[in-house]
């Protein structure tokens, strides 16, 4: 009867309510609106930040309400058809103000709530009306309750008939001093930290993890705003975000400078220090998961990778090859409610599998004029903090700059300019574990910017990187540096400088055999790049990187981390060189098994590419051993038919090859066996 909502797929303040069905019965719709009444009346005990007064006089109006409910139910009175069509307008109500009590106590949501104080009192107003008209209309005259409890009824409809639900005066202040911070910011104008604590107290925000909290929500409806399409509401959101990530950063000292957002590199996961991080990530993705279901073997999928999964005809359970008897997802209730439980407690914002989340290239400007000028600000001072602060400032400052630039583009433009590349890099020297991390992930945040990439190399910072990689204070700060170096590998010049660094290519093959998953995935992807400097693939063989990536293939796995594998291999393929290191392993069944059972088309793509460099770079070997393979023709035919384009083509000349090699064969043996008949020719 009750209709239960996600809140994390709804905007604040909207109401998803739907109208009980016309057939339910009285005593079902009454049970439903006690249910209803308990609930709000449950938030007299909660905190409200804004709309204190007009939330105390609708808990009042509720509770009278409660009561009369109870009566007729505990009187088993019967109903009319009226009394039950004003009932059921009430329970549409009641819904209503379930929503807006939920955000408007809802934990990281006070300053948004603050600033829409006008829309929140009428919405206040509205439904107070439709109490006072569904009660006018109630035939209270035919129901059987006491005196006492109809005059109180009666009551009820009269103060709701007048009631003029207005916003405090208090809140009112704090909104117009958020306002005036707003223009000091759009201004470029430093506020003073004590009108803004004055904002701050109002609210009760009063340490760094209820400050990122507000954060966090802020982005969530950021991102619903863009997912809308109206983005009407994106530049007061966005100016509040700018508000908050100053006082987080300026404001607030103490904070959890290592525990939150453990960012790992290119996978871009997060590292869930606390239970077990593969219980969160969805086998096939590798993202951590926002709707986990189980399918028939047992094991639990993201739904939206399953789906695809199976979308694309797999009837095998893509964890442990074992056919599927049917194709049902159950949802794993549990563990979602784990997975979100564990976010909030942590800080991580968990992205959603529906792209709600923002499109980043969204952010290359500021959302508001008052969001840019808190974003220069506020990386002034923390670029000041990482040269003239504290072991403890500087371990902070790098913190936040994770922070900020970890899906921003703006962000991390406003911290390049403001001159934190140079102090990010001298951290690294730090012997203290955390403070080197955090440094290393936020120079990972810039590096993704053109600028920060030369800022970067520029201030000899590819030595300090090369250093981590090889002799960092603990592997997560070796993965991310791997990850770095991926990233200024997209610049020509730079592929060269790396490659041609003493021990730069070995440490990330190291990275391989010691990794975890994201960081093999790192390293792999880092080497990828640096093959696009020809003269670099000598280095990487010398490495040994083929018999790594080999074993990688041999084992189970149908992740990222596989089909980069194969993209490293298909490039040593190309010279003769790689063709015979690659030869030198157990690699061609490995490849052809790949080759029948890789679920995507690039992975079979890349499999294609590397039996015909192996084919053409060393001949009649390879061609005779894959002759041999019975079940080789049917795959490449299939894949002539539902491979790519790419791969379509490397197919064909694979099967030419193939034809070719067994037509000369076949010639061979017919001419072997013609010469012994020829002995017995009689020639006169």
């Amino acid at each position: 009867m009750i209709q239960k909502f996600d809140r994390c797929d709804r905007r604040i303040l909207t109401f998803p309510v739907v109208h009980p069905c016309e057939a339910v019965s009285p005593a079902t719709l009454l049970e439903s609106l006690i249910t209803l009444s308990h609930n709000i009346c449950s938030y007299q005990h909660k905190f409200f930040a804004t709309q204190r007064r007009n939330a105390r006089e609708m808990l009042r109006q509720i509770g009278i309400l409660l009561i009369f409910f109870e009566e007729i139910r505990d009187h088993e009175l019967s109903l009319s058809k009226s009394a039950v069509l004003c009932f059921s307008e009430l329970h549409l109500a009641f819904q209503k103000i379930l929503f807006l009590f939920e955000d408007c106590t809802r934990e990281g949501a006070r300053l948004c709530i603050l600033m829409k104080s006008h829309y929140v009192s009428t919405q206040f107003h509205l439904l107070i009306r439709t109490i006072a008209t569904a009660l006018d209309v109630l035939p209270l005259s035919s129901i059987e309750v006491s005196c006492e409890i109809r005059e109180l009824v009666e009551l009820v409809a009269k103060q709701a008939r007048k009631a003029k639900l207005e916003i405090d005066p208090d809140a009112d202040s704090a909104m117009k001093r958020v306002i005036l911070i707003l223009n000091q910011f759009e201004n470029k104008f430093e506020p003073d930290p004590s009108f803004i604590k004055r904002v701050l107290d109002y609210l009760e925000i009063n340490n760094w993890s209820e400050c990122h909290r507000e954060i966090r929500i802020l982005d969530e409806e950021i991102s619903l705003e863009c997912l809308d399409g109206s983005e009407r509401e994106l530049p007061l959101l966005s100016s509040l975000v700018g508000f908050m990530s100053y006082c987080r950063g300026v404001l607030f000292e103490a904070g959890p400078y290592g525990a939150f957002d453990q960012a790992v590199g290119v996978c871009d996961h997060k590292l869930l220090n606390s239970l077990n991080p593969e219980d969160f990530r969805c086998p096939i993705s590798l993202e951590l998961m926002t709707d986990p279901v189980t399918i028939s073997t047992g094991q639990t999928y993201d739904r939206a990778s399953i789906q695809k999964w199976l979308k694309a005809g797999n009837l095998l359970c893509p964890k442990t090859g074992e056919k599927l008897p049917n194709t049902e997802l159950v949802p794993n209730s549990t563990l979602r409610k784990l997975i979100h439980q564990f976010c909030a407690d942590s800080g991580v914002s968990l992205s959603k599998s529906r792209n709600t989340n923002r499109d980043i290239t969204r952010t290359i400007v500021a959302g508001s004029p008052a969001a840019g000028g808190a974003i220069e600000l506020l990386s002034d001072f923390l670029a000041n903090r990482l040269y003239n602060g504290t072991r403890e400032h500087k371990n902070k400052g790098a913190y936040e700059i994770r922070l900020l630039a970890k899906s921003n583009i703006f962000n991390r433009s406003c911290l390049i300019d403001a001159g934190t590349v140079p102090p990010l890099l001298n951290l690294l020297d730090s012997t203290d574990p955390t403070s080197q991390v955090n440094a290393i992930s936020a120079l990972l945040k810039l590096s993704k910017h053109d600028s920060g990439k030369k800022a970067i190399v520029e201030n000899g910072g590819l030595k300090s990187i090369l250093s981590v990689l090889k002799r960092g204070l603990n592997l997560e700060a070796r993965q991310i540096s791997a990850a770095i170096i991926f990233y200024l590998s997209s610049v020509h010049g730079y592929r060269k400088l790396i490659g041609a660094t003493p021990g730069a290519i070995p440490a990330l093959v190291e990275l391989i055999k010691e990794g975890t998953s994201c960081g093999k995935k790192n390293a792999v992807v880092a080497i990828y790049a640096l093959l696009l400097h020809h003269p670099n693939h000598q280095k990487v063989l010398e490495a040994r990187t083929v018999p790594l990536l080999v074993d990688i293939l041999a084992s189970s796995h149908t992740d990222e981390l596989f089909t980069d594998s194969l993209a490293v291999l298909s490039t040593l393929a190309d010279t003769m060189e790689g063709s015979i290191a690659i030869l030198q392993t157990p690699a061609l069944p490995v490849i052809i098994r790949v080759l029948n059972s890789s679920a995507t088309r690039v992975g079979k793509e890349y499999c294609a590419r590397i039996l015909l460099s192996l084919c053409n770079n060393c001949g009649d070997e390879v061609v005779s051993a894959l002759a041999k393979d019975t079940s080789l023709m049917n795959l490449l035919y299939s894949l002539v038919t539902d491979g790519t384009s790419h791969a379509s083509k490397k197919a064909r000349l694979l099967i030419k090859i193939l034809h070719n090699f067994q037509e000369t064969r076949s010639s061979q043996l017919t001419t072997r066996a013609a010469v012994p008949q020829e002995r017995f020719i009689h020639v006169t």
